[in-house]
C-alpha cells in the first residue's frame, strides 16, 4: 500500500517539479517539434522501423536516459525518498502491462496528454486526461473504502 506522507508534502517542491517539467515539454516541442509523451516515446523506440534513422531514436533515447539520470542528479542535493514495493511483485508487473494497454489504447499517457495535449488545447487530451482522472480516484476509492 502507497502511503503519502501529508506531513512532508512542500508545495513548493511540487510546484517546481511541475514547472520543470513544462518547460522540458516546452523546450522539446519547440526545438524539434515532438511532444513530450513518454509512452510514445518509450513505444516507438520499441518499433523496428524507429532504429533505421538516427534521427527517430537519437532524442527519444536522450530523453529516456535523461529521465533515468535525473534521480542520480537529485541525490546530489537532497536524499531520495524511500520506495515502498507491494509484497506481492505480480501486482507491479500487472499494474504496468494495464498502464501499457491503457497508454496505446489512448493513443497517450498522462505526461502526453495531460501536459503537452492541454497546453495544445487539444479536445483528444482532455478526454483521455479526464479518463485517466475519474478512474484514478475511482481507484483510490475502491482500494481505500471498497476493499481496505
Amino acid at each position: 500500500m502507497t502511503h503519502i506522507l501529508w506531513d512532508s508534502f512542500q508545495p513548493a517542491t511540487a510546484l517546481a517539479g511541475g514547472v520543470l517539467i513544462g518547460v522540458a515539454s516546452a523546450i522539446l516541442i519547440v526545438m524539434i517539434g515532438r511532444i513530450a509523451g513518454i509512452s510514445g516515446i518509450l513505444g516507438t523506440l520499441m518499433q523496428r522501423d524507429a532504429w533505421a534513422h538516427h534521427f527517430a531514436w537519437g532524442w527519444r533515447v536522450a530523453f529516456l536516459g535523461g529521465l533515468l539520470a535525473s534521480p542520480l542528479v537529485y541525490q546530489l542535493f537532497a536524499p531520495l525518498p524511500a520506495i515502498e514495493l507491494p509484497d506481492n511483485p505480480r501486482l507491479i508487473v500487472l499494474a504496468g502491462l494495464l498502464v501499457g494497454f491503457g497508454t496505446r489504447l489512448g493513443s497517450g499517457c498522462t505526461s502526453g496528454h495531460g501536459v503537452c495535449g492541454l497546453s495544445r488545447l487539444s479536445p483528444r487530451s482532455l478526454a483521455a486526461t479526464l479518463t485517466f482522472m475519474f478512474f484514478g480516484a475511482l481507484t483510490v476509492f475502491v482500494m481505500r473504502h471498497v476493499l481496505n
